[in-house]
């Protein structure tokens, strides 16, 4: 048998091989922690929270008390993604009933499940925006983009090692018990879902087909802004070359509401975020970003689609790659949203792992425009947010 190189080896537990060298992934082992940090002052690579972010959690599907319904459990979930990064198996809430009518025999509901996450997610929304629109309104010429997304998934909840899983299994399933973990929304989407969403949803809502992407995204760190994460969006040419058109910040978080659909087999998770394009690059910077893009080497075999080599993966002493991503986006639009079904490959170097998932979310465009308006009417703003929950609620989610 040929002799195959360490890092074009195919890896067990992720889909691609590693665009470095074993012997070199050393020294990107250093584990990131993906939970906000409460002063909010991140290294790069990480998820950022605002300053005045808005991060909360709650369930539909409660019984009449507002209690779960003994039928909502949690249970470990295996992962080796995860389990990599975090040292443990996450826990996801499963429902033992079968089907949504049987839940809903089992209570009376006052309130539609849409009509109750309106009401959570509206005065939220009002609060954040009003708060955003002040630092848009300070900043220079860089320009700053709004975006309200509705995303699909799984929520986890981790930190079982401190109360271990046998307590988890025996413990009844309270509010204020969840509370104590952790939370992310893993968003990998199984693909028979993915195309009824395609051959079925789509055709019935009535969108229209946009276009498809083919986009790498380069994820640079920045030693004179150790804080902030440059993402870099790139294009392939005839020469199968990278072309850079846009460098933004990545994006910072102001409101992040998870919601565990207990009736359904996805929960959802409605997030307004905001993106700074970066416009005022000087022309030492351009170059050494430039320089980073272009030594970028395409290769299927490889996670996220791009290998570096050898010392090609900083430039100028001041930035350097921590991560490559490639997406294919599928995009759909209303006059009030815009539908994404997303193949995403991604490769995250300071932890030596990546992952390939299926993604589907819409982008609530008309909202945030409404919302851009001066003197926008919160009645307005909070039908629209109704009538959009009601979509997701009744064809989106299983």
């Amino acid at each position: 048998m040929a002799y195959i190189p360490p890092h074009m080896r195919r890896s067990e537990d992720v889909r691609r091989a590693s665009p470095f060298p074993e012997t070199l992934q050393a020294q990107f082992q250093r584990i990131m922690n993906l939970r906000a940090s409460t002063s909010h002052q991140n290294k790069s690579g990480n998820i950022v929270y605002a300053d005045h972010a808005i991060s909360k959690w709650f369930a539909v599907g409660l019984d009449d008390d507002g209690h779960f319904p003994p039928n909502i459990h949690l249970e470990p979930i295996s992962l080796k993604h995860v389990e990599r990064k975090s040292g443990e198996k996450p826990l996801v809430l499963v429902n033992s009933v079968v089907t949504e009518e049987d839940c809903k025999l089992e209570r009376n509901c006052s309130k539609s499940p849409w009509e109750i996450i309106a009401e959570n997610v509206h005065q939220e929304l009002v609060s954040s925006f009003e708060s955003l629109r002040k630092e848009i309104d300070g900043q220079g010429s860089e320009k700053v983009k709004p975006a309200l997304v509705a995303r699909l998934g799984k929520i986890h909840f981790r930190g079982s090692h401190l109360m271990g899983l046998e307590s988890v299994n025996k413990t009844q399933v309270e509010e204020s018990f969840l509370r104590k973990f952790r939370r992310s929304l893993y968003t990998d989407i199984p693909s028979s879902y993915m195309e009824n969403i395609i051959d079925g949803v789509v055709p019935a809502i009535g969108v229209d087909f946009e276009g498809e992407k083919d986009v790498y995204l380069v994820k640079l760190s920045d030693n004179a802004w150790p804080d902030a994460t440059i993402s870099c969006k790139c294009s392939v040419m005839e020469n199968k070359k990278l072309v850079l058109y846009k460098v933004e910040l990545n994006p910072v978080r102001q409101m992040v509401i998870d919601v565990s659909c207990l009736d359904k087999n996805l929960d959802l998770r409605v997030a307004l975020s905001t993106k700074k394009i970066l416009t005022a690059l000087t022309e030492d910077e351009k170059s050494s970003i430039s320089d980073l893009i272009n030594s970028a080497v395409l290769d299927s075999d490889m996670k996220g689609g791009l290998r570096w080599p050898l010392g090609k993966a900083s430039s100028g002493g001041r930035y350097s790659v921590i991560g490559a991503w490639h997406t294919v986006t599928k995009a759909y639009k209303s006059s009030s949203f815009r539908l994404k079904v997303r193949d995403a490959d991604r490769f995250d170097f300071k932890s030596g792992s990546g992952e390939a998932t299926r993604e589907i979310y819409l982008k609530l465009k008309r909202i945030v425009s409404e919302m851009q308006e001066p003197g926008a009417e919160t009645d307005s703003i909070s039908s629209m947010l109704e009538d959009s929950l009601r979509l997701i609620w009744d064809k989106f989610l299983l």
